[in-house]
């Protein structure tokens, strides 16, 4: 029996499930599962690297323990962050996160050399804050040094391949995030790099997903128990995601829902136009080519940042929401309390201060004032504001999608964790009038070891793929 192991990361935890054919369906099992840390360096928020890398190794472990070398395993992450290297192969630069505020008006900066309209149309990629390519513009200001004696650009995933293997490889669907990828030419857009005064030498050859990173250094070989190949899948979550949705006909958006929301269809060709640069709809590439055409909403990011807060005992302001201080709320009870609500008020859930204030439940209370509505007075009126908002951008994203593609959407299959969220479930199937279908929940790692099986001739295609998803798995129609 061939095993496959998908190690799939994401801005709050981490884990590792193991699969596996049984007659045609996919078995799976979360065998490790972590947090996921950040840390101050530097005067940057980071991701804690050592941290990651070593949970890395402690789930291989668990499969060493129990006498399974798995076929492969595949490693897949957020997109836009990175690290680079030097000629020696050693890290020059913290891997500073997304919500860092050292992107703060760079897009303009970049705009000194080429406009936002030029860069769509090169890359067909939304303007976010956190770009990679807002990201690199910050580091040439801050750190030019840096730069200078880097000789390798590698995302995440594509270096915690390299820890396990020694292999740097850059991978396609990840690097597409970066806004440096011409979206035709599906390589770097060399030209544009150089007018932006980056180092076009450290952007090594695209790989595609299913192609080998290497075996196991001896040193992990000898900790974990066993050799394997890592492979690269669709190291971008959200790529992965989107090869596990079980759609029904071309008639599907797709919405894979976690800490980000993000909400589109699959394309043959990338949209470049005025209209899709002005609605801010974004051209990810993804696995065969095939273009993840989407809108980035904020997602759970808004409920799990209330959480954390509410039983962090931060302050808060209003006493309604202040004499809170011994209880702590699960997801389940904050989802009750949305339910018991009759608060009609919503916020643009992607409006940039929702990205990482001080306090998330301040800066929604503040929204709601300033558009001159009335402020959530409990922890249920809270996470009303936050549901409805969220099923309203829903709404509207899929309006917007219908208006640039000129096709009529029936249905939304939602994957990921937010699928399991039964009430925003029921809010955007009431909002968009769509028949909407939840389920798969492990959707990321579900994609990252679709790739591997289909590398291996397990699975013949991607069609015979998603036709496993749809055997495996119970999909929930929401009525």
């Amino acid at each position: 029996m061939k095993y496959y192991l998908a190690i799939d990361i994401g801005a709050s935890s981490g884990r590792h499930i193991l699969c596996h054919l049984e007659e045609g369906r996919l078995i799976l099992e979360e065998i490790f599962r972590f947090d996921n840390k950040q840390k101050r360096l530097n005067g940057h928020d980071c991701w804690d690297v050592e941290h990651l890398f070593e949970s890395v190794l402690e789930g291989l472990s668990v499969c060493g323990k129990r006498g399974i070398a798995p076929e492969s395993v595949g490693i897949d992450t957020w997109g836009v962050d990175f690290v680079l290297l030097d000629s020696e192969k050693q890290r020059l630069t913290d891997a500073v996160a997304y919500r860092d505020d050292r992107t703060k008006g760079m897009d303009a900066e970049v705009e000194r050399t080429l406009s936002f309209e030029e860069l769509y149309a090169r890359t067909g990629i939304q303007k976010q804050p956190y770009n990679t390519v807002y990201q690199l513009t910050a580091l040439k200001g801050e750190s030019p040094e840096a730069l200078r004696r880097a000789r390798y650009f590698l995302m995440m995933p594509e270096y915690l391949g390299f820890l396990l293997t020694g292999e740097i490889k850059n991978e396609y669907t990840n690097a597409t995030t970066t806004a440096l990828v011409n979206a035709r030419s599906k390589t770097w857009d060399r030209e544009l790099i150089e007018r932006l005064g980056l180092p076009a030498e450290i952007f090594g050859e695209l790989a595609m997903p299913g192609e080998a990173l290497g075996k196991l250094l001896p040193s992990v070989r000898e900790r974990v128990g066993f050799d394997t190949t890592v492979v690269l899948p669709a190291t971008h979550d959200t790529g992965s995601a989107y090869l596990a949705v079980p759609a029904r006909d071309e008639h599907a958006v797709y919405l894979s829902s976690g800490t980000w929301s993000l909400l589109g269809v699959e394309n043959e060709a990338p949209i470049t136009h005025d209209k899709s640069r002005e609605e801010n709809f974004t051209n990810e590439g993804g696995a065969f080519y095939r273009f993840r055409y989407l809108k980035n909403i904020m997602g759970l990011w808004m409920i799990q940042s209330v959480r954390r807060e509410l039983n962090g005992v931060a302050y808060i302001e209003g006493k309604e929401l202040r004499e809170k201080k011994e209880k702590t709320y699960s997801y389940a009870e904050l989802e009750a309390l949305a339910r018991a609500s009759t608060f009609a008020g919503v916020v643009d859930v992607n409006d940039t201060r929702f990205l990482a204030p001080d306090s998330m439940i301040n800066e929604i209370r503040a929204a709601c004032r300033e558009a001159g509505g009335e402020e959530p007075r409990s922890v249920g009126d809270l996470m009303q504001c936050i549901y409805h908002s969220l099923a309203l951008c829903y709404k509207n994203a899929i309006k917007g999608l219908s208006e640039i593609t000129g096709k009529t959407y029936t249905s939304l299959n939602i994957v990921g964790g937010g699928c399991r969220d039964e009430y925003l479930c029921v809010l955007t199937a009431r909002e968009t009038g769509l028949a909407v279908f939840a389920g798969p929940t492990e959707g990321t790692a579900i994609g990252n070891l679709l790739i591997q099986m289909i590398r291996t001739g397990e699975l013949a295609d991607l069609t015979a793929a998603r036709d496993a998803v749809r055997k495996s798995f119970d999909i929930k129609e929401i009525v």
